[in-house]
């Protein structure tokens, strides 16, 4: 089968034998954009006047003298009416189908990007949400409510099943945290999901008690909360499922992306998206990294370098700890001032095995498989740095692209391990705007919240980085993303890391030609290039022009996903 891109690619290469003569048929382009500032990501030419587009490739970007050679009577002249026009991001980290739960599920956030401040609105909004979507509960016998953050509620504390039975106690209701890596569940879905007194923790999970008792409180922590999730979700079935890839693609070309990620998933998930992709669902390009304890000869059988219907396995996820903000990343310290029950000296916990890690590295390295790893606490980076090494002393080096997803609390070493053993760090500067005050009152204190996501220390070892928003802990905000990254300034303000800020240049790489490298695509995507995809996104104003306090006040006016729109701020 030849793909898209291949297809493309015979295109590109058929264009280049016949030469540059624009009265050639294959000259004359489809689109042209001109008419506002085009920044290219190129550093041999960082801003061009104009750019045309043919059969989904970039022809001719320059002066628009240039590019206006490969004007014919049928091309299309987009004006860009000042509007900048920049390379379509590329997701260095997300999940687009749980993104789509998060869209089709109650908005449990708090602001900007919901109402939820305390346990009485978190109610209030999911009894609004259950008769709104009275059919949809009706259908699957639960309700779902996504983003809740006791560091953002008034109670300072995590729901409980006694808070999700006073909103029902017949229907089961399950409620995700914003980091992902916990949930809440009332008394019916705990029903439903088997969870009793008698019940025990899988390994890597915690299933909270209330004091006094081995009755289960409701809190799922980690692998706990992930089989329980799991299980309730289920009888959503296959439709269900394909509802929410359809909606996580729209979601993300609504901000832009033009390659999204799915960073953690399984066999059926990877189904479902090619499906929904066969069916013309899917909006942008997806990268899909299943789980590597879950099936690695299905991982080798299907990662390739090449999309079918816009969709590709690019390799394999592990996961060592949990969240930084909700105490369970994996410290080599104990927390500042964690809230809740922990005992003495508390330092998180590793969602997986020594051998767990070091196993999945070697056979990543064996097979020469990308492997991307989450990894916030400097216990868990430094038990990867050691599994690299290992991999690395036994099967050669190589240019396997090894990722760190997040990487919250590094060490300054860690980050020279790091750059010494190739791996590229995708960072999560958004944490600074969402929890950079949790993390300098509580979780590492005042002097190591400065240098969470250290993107300073990265780009002083001129290292390249990716900056993401998992979503869904967060919307897939691009601009949201690159405001952060700049200025790194919390909810309450304040600035987490002066000396980590960077420029807007640099930040608008972290989501461009640096991802698209990442992923081994800087060949086709990530910068505006002849012989590139025509994958462009069109921002209300140019970013390197406005004060870069407003940069989360742009917005994205369109999304160009190889010449044809994909998402319209008019349309859709």
């Amino acid at each position: 089968m030849i793909t898209r891109a291949q297809s493309l690619g015979l295109s590109v290469g058929f264009l280049m034998l016949l030469g540059s003569n624009p009265g050639a048929a294959q000259d004359i382009a489809d689109t042209i954009w001109s008419g506002g500032p085009i920044l290219t990501m190129n550093d041999d030419a960082m801003r061009a006047a104009a750019v045309a587009a043919k059969d989904g490739r970039i022809i001719a970007v320059g002066t628009v003298d240039d590019v206006m050679a490969h004007k014919g009577d049928d091309t299309e002249m987009i004006d860009l009416d000042g509007r900048a026009l920049l390379p379509g991001f590329v997701d260095s980290h997300g999940h687009v189908v749980l993104g789509g739960l998060q869209a089709l599920s109650a908005n449990l956030l708090a602001p900007p990007d919901g109402e939820v401040t305390d346990i009485d609105g978190l109610q209030q909004a999911l009894r609004e949400w259950m008769v709104e979507n009275a059919d949809a509960v009706e259908a699957v016998n639960l309700i779902v409510g996504f983003g809740y953050d006791e560091s953002q509620l008034a109670e300072t504390r995590a729901p409980n099943r006694d808070d999700l039975d006073a909103v029902s106690t017949e229907v089961p209701i399950y409620i995700v945290h914003q980091s992902g890596h916990f949930g809440a569940a009332n008394s019916k879905a705990l029903e439903v999901a088997g969870i009793t007194a008698e019940s025990e923790a899988p390994p890597g999970g915690v299933i909270r008690r209330r004091d006094g008792s081995n009755e289960p409180d409701g809190v799922l922590e980690e692998n706990a909360h992930f089989v329980v999730l799991g299980t309730l979700l289920s009888g959503i079935g296959a439709e269900g499922f394909k509802d929410f890839a359809r909606a996580g693609s729209e979601l993300w070309a609504r901000f832009g992306y033009t390659t999204a990620q799915e960073g953690r998933a399984t066999p059926g998930i990877l189904s479902v998206v090619e499906q929904v992709a066969a069916e013309g669902g899917i909006k942008n390009d997806v990268v899909i990294y299943p789980d590597v304890l879950v099936d690695r000869d299905f991982i080798a059988d299907n990662v390739s370098d090449t999309y079918d219907n816009g969709v590709r396995v690019g390799g394999a996820k592990l996961t060592i700890d949990g969240s930084p903000q909700g105490f369970t990343a994996w410290r080599d310290r104990p927390y500042y001032d964690p809230v809740g029950d922990f005992p003495p000296a508390y330092v998180g916990y590793p969602a997986v095995t020594v051998e767990q890690v070091t196993d999945a590295v070697d056979w990543a390295y064996d097979n020469d498989i990308q492997i991307l790893t989450h990894s916030n606490g400097e216990a868990s980076s430094d038990l990867l740095i050691a599994a690299i090494d290992a991999a690395t002393e036994t099967h050669g080096p190589a240019d396997r692209r090894p990722v760190v997803i997040h990487g919250q609390f590094l060490r300054e070493d860690q980050v020279d391990a790091f750059n010494r053993l190739d791996v590229f760090l995708s960072l999560f500067p958004m944490h600074t705007f969402y929890w950079g005050d949790w993390h300098r009152d509580r979780t590492v204190g005042p002097v190591l919240a400065d240098d969470i996501s250290p993107t300073g220390w990265v780009r002083a070892r001129g290292m390249p980085f990716g900056s993401h928003h998992d979503a869904p802990v967060a919307f897939p905000d691009s601009m949201r993303v690159l405001d952060a990254t700049v200025t790194r300034r919390s909810r309450s303000g304040d600035i987490i890391g002066p000396e980590h800020r960077v420029d807007v240049l640099t930040a608008l790489k972290a989501m461009t030609i640096w991802p698209a490298y990442q992923h081994f695509e800087e060949d086709q995507k990530g910068s505006i290039e002849t012989g590139k995809l025509a994958d462009f996104v069109i921002l209300s104003e140019d970013p390197t022009a406005v004060d870069p306090e407003t940069l989360d006040q742009l917005t994205v006016v369109e999304t160009i996903k190889e010449g044809a729109v994909i998402y319209s701020a008019e349309g859709g």
